[in-house]
C-alpha cells in the first residue's frame, strides 16, 4: 500500500512578520531583527507544529528606496541567516534551516564551507536557497559599478551550484578512519580534489569540512522566470514560488515537474511550495477585521514606495491612489518573475493604484488568504489536491502571533484530515521532506570505472 501524500510546510520568517508595516502592529516583536530570543521562540513554535523547516530570505545589501520610505521600514536590518541558524540549531532537534545565499555576490568555496558546517552543527538539517539576487544596490558593496545582467547571473549560478556540490563531495562519507594504532587519520583514496576550471570560477579544493551529513544540504530555489524554472529543474529539490490563482499555480507546477525527466529526475525529487499569507480569525468577520487593521498601518509614503518599486522609470506624480493602475514596465534586471506576477495582478483585476499597493503590502505578490481555520485549511487543500502544490511556505502576517495562530488552529485540522504528519519521519531535513540522499559523485565514478576494468 502506498503512503498517503502529505503536506510539506515551511515557516517563512521575516523578523516582525510579512506585512509591510507589521512592526507597527501591537502584537509584533518590534526589535525582532536583532532579537535572538524572538527567533528562538518562533523556531521552537515551528518545531512544535512539526514544520519541515524555517526559511529566511536575505540580500547582500540594504534594499533601496527613498529616504521617506526607508525610515519607515521595520525590516531593513537583521541577522545573517547561516550565523543565526547555527545558533538556533543548538536549541532545536528536528526543524530544518533553509538559508538564502547569493550566487552573484558570494564565492563557491566559502559558501560550500559554511553550509557544510551548518549541516554538521545541526546534524543534517541545513538547506540552501539558491538566489541570483534581485537587489541592484548590492553591486556597490562588492566593488562593482553595475548589477550583472539577469542572463549572466543565471549562467554563473549554474556553474556555482556545480562547484559547490563538487566541493561537498571532497571527502567520502567514511574517509576519516582516525586509526590511532596505525596513525592514519583518513584514507587518501577517499579524498577527491575538484580542480574545477570554468568560465566563472577556478576552484581547486578540497573543502576543509567533511562531507555534510545529508550528502548535500537540501537545494532550494525561488526563481520563476524561464531561466529560473530551468535552473530549478536541473538543481532544485524544493521550490518556493509565488502564485495568485489556482490556474497559475497548476501551470507552474506542471511546467517545472515536466522538465525534470530531461535531467534524469522524477517528480518526487522536487517539492513545490507556494508562499501563502494567512490571516486567521475565529470567524470570517474577525479575519476581515484583522486584515483591515493591518492595512490601516500603512503610511502613505510606504504605499507610494511599494508602487515605485515596480514602476521603475514611470512618473507617478500625476496619479492619485484612486486612479486605475497604469501599465507596468515589461522588463527588469531585478526579479523578472515577480514583475510579471504583479503585471498580471494589476491587469487581471483592473485595479486602482490603492488596490494594487494593498495587494502587495501583505505578501509582495504571494497569495493572501483570509478566513476561519477550517476555511484556511480548505483553501490550502484545494491547491494540494489539484496539481498546484506539494505543500506551502507559510508567511505569517505578524510575528510571533501569526505563526502561533496557524499552528494552534490550522495544523490540527490538517492532521485530522490526514494531510499532515503527527510526528517527524526522520532526523534530517531530507528525511522529513521525503528526499533521497545523494551519492558522492566521485565515489560513484570510481566504482563505475572499476566495473568497466573488471
Amino acid at each position: 500500500m502506498s503512503k498517503t501524500r502529505k503536506f510539506r510546510l515551511g515557516a517563512f520568517i521575516q523578523s516582525t512578520g510579512h506585512h509591510v508595516s507589521a512592526w507597527r502592529h501591537p502584537d509584533a516583536q518590534i526589535d525582532a531583527g536583532f532579537n535572538f530570543e524572538h527567533y528562538k521562540e518562533i523556531t521552537q513554535t515551528a518545531q512544535r507544529g512539526l514544520f519541515d523547516a524555517v526559511f529566511l530570505a536575505d540580500s547582500p545589501g540594504v534594499w533601496g528606496g527613498e529616504p521617506e520610505t526607508q525610515k519607515r521600514n521595520g525590516k531593513l536590518v537583521h541577522f545573517e541567516p547561516v550565523t543565526l541558524f547555527s545558533a538556533l540549531s543548538s536549541v532545536t532537534q528536528n526543524i530544518g534551516f533553509i538559508s538564502t545565499a547569493s550566487t552573484t555576490y558570494e564565492e563557491p568555496y566559502t559558501l560550500a564551507r559554511k553550509f557544510a558546517s551548518l549541516d554538521h552543527l545541526s546534524k543534517g538539517r541545513a538547506g540552501w536557497n539558491v538566489v541570483t539576487t534581485g537587489n541592484e544596490n548590492a553591486a556597490l558593496n562588492f566593488g562593482l559599478e553595475h548589477h550583472p545582467e539577469h542572463s549572466q547571473r543565471y549562467e554563473r549560478a549554474e556553474e556555482f551550484v556545480k562547484v559547490v556540490k563538487g566541493l561537498w563531495d571532497s571527502w567520502e562519507d567514511d574517509a576519516f578512519i582516525r586509526d590511532r594504532e596505525s596513525g592514519i587519520y583518513f584514507e587518501p583514496d577517499k579524498l577527491h580534489i575538484l580542480n574545477h576550471k570554468g568560465k566563472h570560477f577556478s576552484v581547486k579544493g578540497p573543502l576543509n569540512v567533511g562531507r555534510p551529513p545529508q550528502g548535500y544540504p537540501v537545494i532550494v530555489q525561488a526563481g520563476a522566470s524561464e531561466a529560473g524554472r530551468d535552473l530549478a529543474a536541473r538543481t532544485a529539490e524544493v521550490i518556493f514560488t509565488a502564485n495568485q490563482t489556482l490556474a497559475d499555480a497548476q501551470e507552474f507546477y506542471a511546467d517545472v515537474k515536466g522538465k525534470l525527466a530531461q535531467y534524469g529526475r522524477s517528480p518526487e525529487d522536487l517539492k513545490i511550495m507556494p508562499g501563502t499569507f494567512p490571516i486567521i480569525g475565529r470567524t470570517e468577520e474577525e479575519a476581515q477585521e484583522k486584515y483591515e487593521f493591518l492595512q490601516s498601518l500603512i503610511h502613505p509614503d510606504v504605499a507610494w514606495g511599494i508602487l515605485k518599486n515596480y514602476y521603475k522609470g514611470v512618473d507617478l506624480s500625476k496619479y492619485s491612489l484612486d486612479d486605475l493602475a497604469p501599465e507596468l514596465p515589461s522588463d527588469t534586471n531585478n526579479n523578472k518573475s515577480r514583475l510579471k506576477l504583479v503585471r498580471d495582478l494589476a491587469t487581471r483585476g483592473t485595479l486602482t493604484l490603492r488596490q494594487l499597493y494593498l495587494s502587495l503590502a501583505t505578501a509582495r505578490g504571494h497569495r493572501t488568504i483570509l478566513g476561519t481555520p477550517e476555511s484556511i485549511a480548505d483553501q490550502l487543500e484545494e491547491w494540494f489536491n489539484n496539481g498546484a502544490a506539494d505543500g506551502f511556505n507559510i508567511m505569517p502576517p505578524i510575528l510571533p502571533t501569526g505563526l502561533d495562530d496557524f499552528i494552534n488552529l490550522v495544523v490540527p485540522i490538517l492532521q485530522k484530515r490526514g494531510l499532515f504528519r503527527t510526528e517527524y519521519e526522520g532526523s534530517t531535513l531530507r528525511e522529513n521532506l521525503g528526499l533521497r540522499r545523494p551519492s558522492n559523485q566521485f565515489a560513484v565514478k570510481q566504482a563505475n570505472e572499476r566495473l568497466v576494468l573488471a
